[in-house]
């Protein structure tokens, strides 16, 4: 018997090694065996001879390499899933409302950091010099970053000694100071406000005779205007968003009055307050009041006994709408009504008014797409303070009352379908009770009254906003209005345009200059045109009704940063030197350039 040693010099535990060792073995063996097999095949003559011989295999492992356990990954690292963070769509858009004169160069765009407060430095002084005798001035002095408070002033000055009109017959002049104040106490923030202002205006939009020159030529002192404001205000909210309770409430009173001893005196209180039920629901009260003092003035309209005198009288307004609100994944809603009361009396409207105020939001697609529509209706203020920075030559005995907005109803959407893209549109109808508009006043059409339409005017409105923002190197957007007003008893919507239009840009050209763009455009709106007065004082008889000429209205700035203490700017206003007509008889200047520094420290 032979023995066939077999010696493994090497040998795993692994299951390669396992098998790499049984296919030599086996290569082996087969090699081994063949002859003998071969040699017993062999045929001799017709017979097989030949015997297998006995034979023995011993295998022999001599060393063992043992190697480590292997490293295996059951479970694969989970990194968590970023939260979601909320996305409100904010706008910085501009307001429609056009400054009455186009007297003030205030360029409603971007300007480049030099003009603002750097992070240590709450300080900087402007101003700046142009056509038409026009001055322009601006302080504004602040506390740093404070954990423990804040205060400020802003002051505000520009006045042209020229006009459109007979040169000083169409002069002007707005100055206003800001003076605000904080405390920090925890989570609470408790301040208070203070606002002066005085502005002076003409009554310049008097009668043209046929080659251009007035019929009868007013001394300036004769047609001015001048508005005093006085506003205060005291209030606290919660700076924490995360608490149950969030509040912000305030206490003001604010002071208007002219030239002709018109005067309005607001007491005015403001509240919000939310508390969560829990992580998706909470309930709010919004609540507003305003107690007010109006007393007419004397105007020059005509002789006392043939115009309206609304002598003194109390205005009362209030305002409350609770509601419940709810939030969980996709779905948003808010069920609530808002309740009010009125007591102006402009047209048969009752006083007091209840609407439900509901509200359904649907997120089809996380921070990109949201709908909503909902159900309403409120009460608007409307006081001579607000109504004179629209329009600055009202009369001065006016019968003004606050408007019914209601029922309304609505829908739109806001997208943000790509970095820095931001869409947000919106339908609205409305049938609203005293809404004022503007018409020229028949004793002396040099002066606007508001005119109401005795019964409900319908209003659609179709609203639409776009923003692209390119990591603060360019900017641009626009804002688009269409109204359309289905009235009753009043002709025309006097002086409110069917459209209305804005778009602004910046462009951050270098780190040290940077340009920026402005435009308007508001369709035609009508006034309306009176025969040639037969006697002085005498009420005048209405010829047609006017349609002013469509506004357009381009402006430019461009700001240099010469140091970082010293920039520079120019402003261009109508630069398409259109002297368009906001309010009929009214032409506003035609290209308007200022120049100027600044100075931080």
């Amino acid at each position: 018997m032979k023995r066939l040693t077999i010696n493994t010099s090497r040998s795993t535990k692994s299951s390669s090694g396992r098998l790499a060792t049984g296919l030599a073995l086996a290569a082996v063996l087969a090699g081994g065996v063949a002859p003998a097999a071969s040699a017993q095949a062999q045929p001799t003559k017709g017979k097989y001879k030949g015997n297998i011989e006995e034979a023995e295999i011993e295998i022999v492992k001599e060393r063992v390499n043992q190697l480590p356990e292997a490293t295996r990954n059951f479970d694969k690292i989970k990194l968590p899933t970023p939260p979601k963070v909320e996305r409100k769509v904010a706008y910085t858009f501009p307001d429609f409302r056009l400054p009455a004169d186009r007297l003030t160069p205030s360029v409603k765009v971007l300007t480049i950091r030099a003009e603002e407060p750097t992070p240590l430095t709450g300080n900087f002084v402007k101003a700046a010099i142009g056509n038409y005798g026009t001055f322009y001035g601006r302080g504004y002095f602040h506390s740093t970053r404070n954990t423990d408070h804040a205060y400020g002033l802003d002051i505000k000055h520009v006045s042209s000694i020229q006009g459109p009109v007979d040169g000083k017959n169409s002069r002007m002049s707005e100055t206003s100071a800001h003076a605000m104040g904080e405390i920090y106490r925890g989570t609470a923030a408790i301040g208070a406000t203070l606002d002066f202002g005085r502005e002076r205006y003409n009554f310049y939009g008097y009668e043209k005779a046929a080659n251009g020159a007035p019929v009868v030529a007013p001394e300036s002192g004769d047609i001015k205007q001048v508005f005093n404001r006085f506003a205060a205000k005291a209030y606290a909210h919660n700076r924490d968003p995360e608490q149950q309770l969030q509040y912000d409430a305030s206490l003001g009173f604010r002071h208007w009055g002219d030239s002709f001893d018109a005067s309005e005196n607001d007491f005015r209180l403001n509240a919000k307050l939310g508390y969560a039920l829990g992580e998706s629901s909470r309930i709010t009260l919004a609540a507003d009041g305003s107690f007010l003092s109006d007393k007419s003035g004397t105007s020059i309209a005509g002789p006392p006994a043939l115009l309206p005198n609304f002598g003194t009288r109390s205005r009362t307004f209030v305002q409350a709408t609770p509601a419940y609100e709810f939030l969980r994944n996709s779905i948003a809603f808010s069920v609530g009504a808002t309740v009010g009361y009125s007591s102006d009396t402009a047209t048969s409207v009752g006083k007091g008014v209840i609407y439900p105020a509901v509200r359904l939001g649907y997120t089809i697609e996380p921070e990109k797409f949201m709908v909503y529509a909902g159900l309403g209706g409120a009460l608007q203020r409307v006081t001579r303070y607000d109504l004179t920075t629209e329009n600055p030559w009202l009369n001065s005995n006016l019968n003004v009352a606050d408007t019914h907005r209601g029922p309304t109803v609505y829908a739109g959407f806001t997208s943000t379908p790509a970095r820095g893209l931001e869409f947000n549109v919106k339908a609205t109808y409305a049938r609203d009770r005293n809404l004022y508009f503007y018409l020229n006043n028949p004793v002396d059409p040099t002066k606007f009254d508001l005119v109401y339409d005795q019964n409900a005017t319908g209003v659609l409105n179709l609203h639409g906003e776009v923003l692209y923002n390119a990591a603060e190197k360019f900017r641009l957007g626009t804002r688009l209005d269409y109204n359309k007003y289905a009235l009753k008893n009043l002709p025309q919507p006097f002086h409110r345009p069917e459209f209305q239009g804005s778009v602004f840009g910046t462009y951050n050209v270098f780190d040290k200059l940077m340009v920026g763009v402005e435009g308007y455009f508001f369709s035609a709106s009508y006034g309306i045109s009176y025969l040639p007065a037969t006697k002085l004082g005498v009420p005048r008889i209405a010829d047609f009704y006017r349609a002013t000429d469509p506004i357009i209205d381009l402006n430019l700035r461009a700001d240099y940063r010469i140091t970082p203490k010293i920039s520079i700017f120019v402003m261009g206003n109508n630069l398409a030197n259109r002297q368009y007509q906001r309010f009929y008889g009214y032409p506003v200047k035609g290209i308007n350039v200022l120049g100027g520094a600044t100075y931080t420290f």
